[in-house]
């Protein structure tokens, strides 16, 4: 049985299974600054920052977290970005003095989320927020990956991943592999606040960024979604403007059954247009023709984050 996340109460997630990069020499920061939309500057030893890395034309090759403990940098994203992520950072590494290791097997990671910082025998404490509320990562050895859980278990509830899923969908934050994909620019899936600093220096895919800004128009937008029958939608659906003959103008990307909430709801891009709070839409399944034939669930579209 999926557990339910409560407001307030303070739980922990293990995050170990993330890709984690060490990132060093004495060229670390002009290069890593000038790959990532958020400012290096606000990332030490106690703090990581949140960012996107994008190509050149604005759209995300990953979504990370960064922390500076000592003489480097440690970058974490999700697992299957393990890959992709070093050699879109490698490739610009030109006459730098900067050297990029793939040590996700030598830390564990556990993410807190407590109002009050947790003190772990052993460990680096990291101010960071993954989730709505701010929250704590816990860095240490792979070896004192029990003893570091078994220790968290006496004084936090265990979040598992799919009541983690349930609490992420609640608070509308996207995730890679869901709602970042290499198709997305990050100021369509609500990321400005979080990752991008306009004040900071050049980075790959910032001029596009910037023109965004500047127009304060996207194509599309991360959207709330609820099931106005409470019938459960799925990801990959698409959605359907009721008030143009079934005309395509999103899809859905996470979905699920939010207990505290009492409804089915969902996450989606909808089109500029057909994205404002209270529009009706269709959700059909893909490959079908028309709504007719696809049986369409109709859902509305809502603020986020929903809770």
């Amino acid at each position: 049985m999926t557990q339910s996340f409560q407001a307030g109460q303070a739980t922990f997630a293990d995050l170990s299974a993330r890709t984690k990069f060490r990132i060093a020499g004495t060229d670390r920061f002009r290069f890593l600054n000038g790959q990532i939309t958020n400012d290096l500057r606000k990332a030490s030893e106690t703090v990581a920052v949140e960012a996107c890395v994008l190509n050149a034309k604005g759209k995300m090759n990953a979504h990370i977290f960064v922390s500076a403990p000592g003489e480097c940098f440690l970058v974490d994203a999700e697992p299957e970005l393990g890959e992709t992520l070093r050699a879109r950072l490698e490739r610009y590494v030109i006459a730098d003095d900067v050297q990029i290791e793939d040590v996700s097997d030598q830390f564990s990671l556990f993410h807190v989320l407590s109002e009050e910082s947790p003190t772990p025998e052993h460990g680096r404490i990291v101010s960071v927020r993954r989730f709505a509320e701010p929250g704590w990562d816990i860095w240490s050895d792979a070896a004192r990956h029990d003893a570091v859980r078994q220790q968290l278990s006496s004084a936090f509830r265990f979040l598992d991943s799919a009541a983690a899923e349930v609490m992420r969908i609640e608070q509308g934050i996207p995730r890679w592999g869901s709602e970042l994909t290499e198709e997305i620019i990050p100021i369509e899936a609500n990321l400005e606040q979080r990752t991008i600093d306009y004040e900071k220096g050049c980075y790959i895919g910032q001029e596009v960024v910037s023109r965004i800004k500047m127009s304060g128009q996207t194509n599309k937008r991360l959207c709330g979604l609820v099931s106005l029958d409470d019938i459960p939608v799925q990801q990959g659906m698409k959605l359907a403007a009721t008030s143009k003959n079934g005309k395509e103008v999103g899809w859905i990307t996470s979905a699920t059954h939010s207990d505290r909430m009492g409804k089915e709801i969902a996450l989606g891009y909808v089109k500029r247009g057909f994205n404002s709070i209270s529009t009706k839409l269709d959700a059909v399944v893909p490959g079908d023709s028309t709504p007719q034939t696809a049986r369409p669930i109709s859902v509305e579209v809502v603020p986020l984050p929903f809770l």
